[in-house]
């Protein structure tokens, strides 16, 4: 396993949910952790609440531009650049009958594209340091959710995504790995417009039963499994289910 202490790791979706929990949690054990957002204060207050092993950079991950000044920050705080976790994301739903093709393309783009371009930017510095990429997958791959297609597809590619780079980046001795989270609460309902936090939360609750171990998880929970993932030098092209055996399949009683 390899030390996490003064390695340098790009967060993006920092500023709020996984991606805060996992900033926090790297911090911890001695990360120099840049987040990048496009709600600037929303990742200027989880950088200082952190304190100064984290640097948080505004930016929309689906510019190019954004996608450069990003990982220069990172680069430029870290000394270099050791992970990735490509954590950026955002929820379409709706009936299959009723899908708008501009809010499809926009959700593959900020869910799937804008982390692919962003780890060809990241490789050359990850050759360096033999690093680790590291894509967020999503329950919704494992249950079917009626409305959900279009969250559901992206998290799919994000799946198969991930052992196609592991196979193309092992030769450069970069991993590149997946974790699935269960339910565990995170803005990203309310941010959709779905649901306002009291009812986003109350919805995830009903579902503890659904889950094996009776329960919703924690951003920790998810957090510890990214860290074994990006610490882990023999692993790569890993899917790894961390979700309290939801995708198990279990109907609430």
């Amino acid at each position: 396993m390899r030390d996490l202490a003064g390695q340098s790791i790009l967060i993006t979706g920092g500023g709020s949910g996984i991606g805060a929990g996992a900033a926090r949690y790297l911090a911890e054990r001695g990360a120099r952790v840049t987040i990048c957002g496009r709600r600037a204060q929303s990742i200027a207050k989880v950088a200082e609440n952190i304190g100064p092993a984290c640097r948080a950079i505004q930016g929309d991950v689906t510019v190019a531009a954004d996608r450069e000044r990003i990982i220069a920050a990172a680069v430029e705080h870290g000394g270099g650049l050791f992970a990735l976790l490509n954590n950026a994301g955002n929820m379409y739903r709706g009936p299959i009958t009723e899908l708008d093709q501009s809010k499809l393309l926009e959700i593959f783009n900020s869910n799937v594209i804008a982390g692919m371009l962003l780890t060809g930017l990241a490789v050359p510095h990850l050759v360096k340091t033999q690093g680790a990429v590291l894509f967020v997958g999503s329950i919704h791959v494992r249950r079917a959710f009626p409305g959900a297609s279009p969250y559901a597809a992206t998290k799919g590619a994000i799946e198969v995504l991930t052992r196609v780079l592991a196979a193309e980046l092992g030769s450069h001795r970069i991993r590149v790995n997946c974790v699935v989270p269960g339910g565990v609460f995170t803005e990203i309902n309310q941010r959709a417009g779905l649901f306002d936090d009291a009812t986003a939360r109350k919805r995830l609750e009903s579902m503890a039963g659904m889950h094996v171990l009776g329960r919703i998880g924690t951003e920790q929970e998810i957090a510890e499994a990214i860290a074994y993932l990006i610490a882990a030098e023999w692993t790569t092209g890993a899917i790894l289910d961390v979700d309290g055996g939801l995708g198990l399949g279990l109907t609430a009683a």
